[in-house]
């Protein structure tokens, strides 16, 4: 099959950024934020959750094999030589209290490569993993930071509020943005504010949204669907009426059984000007760069969520995109801003929690056993 390299592609270099004077402003107002969501519901629950992302439904081991086989422009930082990495998977919803899960918000999965050698980020230097944090959507919900702590600002006043009222309105969100689609408009704040659909979430995708440093490059990462049992479940509607953990009890219900086999992708940034940095709703053209796999993630049959993996992942695990190696610096103004946040919002946690937050030097709990019923999907071929 054809690489699909594009021709010409923007090289990373520090200029790539534009560090706005308003920075260290913006990032203490959005940390406050985020943190006035833990003090919330710290006081109604007695134990510190995230800001963000409160609720896992899956707490996975997984094996992510890097390819052999790629090019020069793919074979970078982590990806630069075939290697196989331990890895843990978090998957949850964005908002930052417990919800029944009726209330559909956008999906998130955070990938935490572990045992990775390399230079840090600043801050990440007693860490040998590599985070990764995604979401089921291609673009960031805002256009800019302010309009970022705006929103959050509004969602943080109605945590823990009216759980009857976010049902109804989740239900209405979801009605709206299912019409818009069905013209072809996507509409990432409904999804934001309840209006995610119903589906199963392993057959989603996740995107880091913004852009990272991919070595001598610049690229977005997703992550997708690659064994055929998970390409069943995209856009596969569920009942969650009667249930409020009902993404949970599915996703613990597959891995009964099931290996689940993922392709982590990048696209390159072409051309700063074509694919800005700073604008977090920027999609990039998939025409002109389109993901190319460069790893496949495998987590096989294993228990998926439990009370005692919570504890060793939920309270004692952060995922942060500023947990990593120089070669994968988190870029642009979004990415900037978290670094405090993700900081102070984990410090939260430890301090209030039996289980302190530490960085893991291998899986607790492995990546389960091989399927012998998974078909070869050809995920380890590129692209």
């Amino acid at each position: 099959m054809t690489r699909q390299i594009p021709d010409r592609l923007q090289r990373y270099h520090p200029g790539v950024e534009d560090v706005q004077p308003d920075e260290p402003q913006l990032a203490q107002a959005l940390t406050e934020t985020m943190l006035s969501i833990s003090y919330k519901t710290y006081a109604d629950s007695a134990h510190a959750t995230r800001s963000v992302h409160a609720k896992s439904h899956g707490l996975l081991g997984a094996e992510i094999e890097i390819h052999d086989n790629l090019p020069a422009e793919l074979s970078q930082g982590l990806f630069a030589r075939p290697a196989t990495y331990d890895a843990v998977i978090r998957l949850s919803t964005t908002p930052g209290d417990i919800l029944h899960d009726s209330v559909s918000a956008p999906r998130g999965m955070a990938l935490k490569i572990l045992d990775v050698e390399g230079e840090r980020l600043p801050g990440s230097e007693k860490s040998t993993s590599q985070d990764f944090v995604m979401v089921n959507g291609k673009v960031f919900n805002s256009p800019s930071a302010k309009a970022f702590l705006t929103n959050l600002t509004l969602l943080a006043a109605t945590t823990d509020r009216a759980e009857g009222l976010k049902k109804i309105l989740s239900k209405v969100l979801r009605g709206v943005e299912s019409a818009l689609e069905s013209v072809g408009k996507e509409v990432t704040p409904l999804k934001v504010m309840g209006g995610q659909p119903l589906t199963h979430m392993l057959g989603e995708s996740f995107f880091t949204q913004v852009p990272v440093r991919f070595g001598d490059y610049i690229a977005k990462l997703g992550v997708v669907p690659a064994s055929e049992n998970l390409k069943a479940l995209v856009d596969r509607a569920v009942e969650v009426a009667g249930d409020a953990n009902a993404h949970r009890h599915l996703i613990e219900e597959f891995f009964e059984t099931e290996t689940a086999v993922w392709q982590l992708k990048a696209q390159l940034c072409t051309d700063v000007g074509e694919m800005p940095i700073e604008d977090p709703m920027a999609l990039w053209d998939e025409d002109k760069s389109p993901y190319l796999t460069i790893a496949t993630i495998t987590a096989g049959p294993q228990t998926a969520w439990s009370e005692e993996r919570a504890e060793q992942v939920d309270d004692g695990m952060k995922f942060s995109p500023w947990n990593g190696i120089r070669p994968h610096q988190p870029l642009g103004q979004i990415m900037r801003l978290r670094q405090m946040a993700y900081e102070r919002s984990a410090a939260f946690r430890s301090e209030r929690n039996p289980t302190p937050v530490t960085e893991p030097r291998s899986c607790p709990f492995g990546h389960g056993a091989p399927s012998s019923v998974v078909e070869d999907t050809g995920a380890r071929v590129f692209p």
